[in-house]
């Protein structure tokens, strides 16, 4: 990273006007932070596909608030946040199956009711200690002030969540469209969903470093569901909502140091943004192919006559 930022430097100081894009990389705790963001966003990225294909993106939502009565505790008893909040993911998605298994509740009731109440629990244990656990940096991330311990976690539980994403991924893909075929081939269709369901908790243990709470649920929606728009084969949508994440990623850290503002939220806004142009393109390339099936069958007829 340092040899990059003297080589940007250098190139700054030659070319006039650049000196803005490369000075927030000058400062190690910009570096860190965009790490941190690009590797997390990355990882949530690849996630997001599988997500939206299934219909699980209530469920990304459900586990990222889930999670933060896992960090406060782990933060009174002094032990990594990790932990607690992995525990917690594990134990919402759990506790949500047992209540869609158990009562005639659809599955958006279960998780509804189930992640509103563990994060209530949440926001309570963190306003009966203020003094111990800064509420903003647990629900909105804290990413610029990331240590190099914190890095070295996000580092390594990225890394198992993105190897298994990446090795498993035709199993993921089949479970996603055609579970009875994954069945009746062999494939051990309820471990691959507890599997799935492991690696939300993971990665949004991930994404918090990062983002925190409540901003992990974008990533873990908009990339898949951008990269749905623009394209019909998983294949592509595992490039290109990665490469979504990474240049809203690098877009917003450098921004919101530009601008001084959150750099959470702003990475997050850049997502939207692409989403919004993503739209915009399926939009017009929705309507012209609806415009060609029209003309073809008018142009069969002029033929014929």
């Amino acid at each position: 990273m340092s040899g990059l930022t003297s080589l940007a430097t250098t190139a700054a100081t030659r070319v006039p006007g650049w000196d803005l894009l490369v000075e927030p990389w000058q400062f190690a705790f910009m570096q860190r932070a965009l790490l941190v963001t690009v590797v997390a966003s990355v990882v949530c990225a690849l996630l997001s596909c599988w997500l939206v294909l299934i219909g699980w993106s209530l469920m990304g939502d459900a586990v990222a608030h889930a999670v933060l009565p896992g960090v406060v505790l782990a933060y009174l008893v002094g032990a990594p946040f990790a932990i607690g909040a992995f525990l917690f993911g594990v134990g919402a998605v759990a506790l949500i199956g047992g209540v869609r298994e158990t009562t005639r509740l659809k599955e958006d009731a279960a998780i509804g009711v189930v992640f509103t109440t563990v994060f209530a629990v949440g926001v309570v244990l963190v306003s009966t200690t203020p003094s111990q656990v800064d509420l903003s940096h647990v629900l909105f991330g804290n990413v610029l002030g990331v240590s190099d311990a914190d890095v070295v976690q996000v580092l390594v539980l990225a890394a198992v969540a993105f190897a298994v994403l990446v090795l498993l991924r035709r199993d993921f893909t089949l479970y996603a469209f055609d579970r009875v075929h994954g069945h009746v081939i062999g494939l051990p269709v309820r471990r691959i969903g507890a599997l799935l369901l492991g690696l939300l908790a993971v990665t949004v243990v991930v994404a918090l470093q990062a983002v925190g709470v409540v901003l992990a649920v974008a990533m873990l929606i908009t990339p898949g569901a951008t990269a749905f728009l623009l394209t019909d084969r998983i294949q592509h949508m595992l490039l290109v909502a990665p490469a979504v994440a990474v240049v809203a990623a690098v877009a917003g850290t450098w921004g919101s140091y530009v601008l001084d503002v959150g750099s959470a939220g702003l990475v997050v806004v850049c997502q939207g943004l692409l989403f919004a142009v993503a739209w915009v393109v399926a939009r017009r390339r929705d309507r012209r192919a609806a415009g060609l099936a029209r003309r073809r069958p008018a142009a069969a007829t002029r033929a014929a006559t």
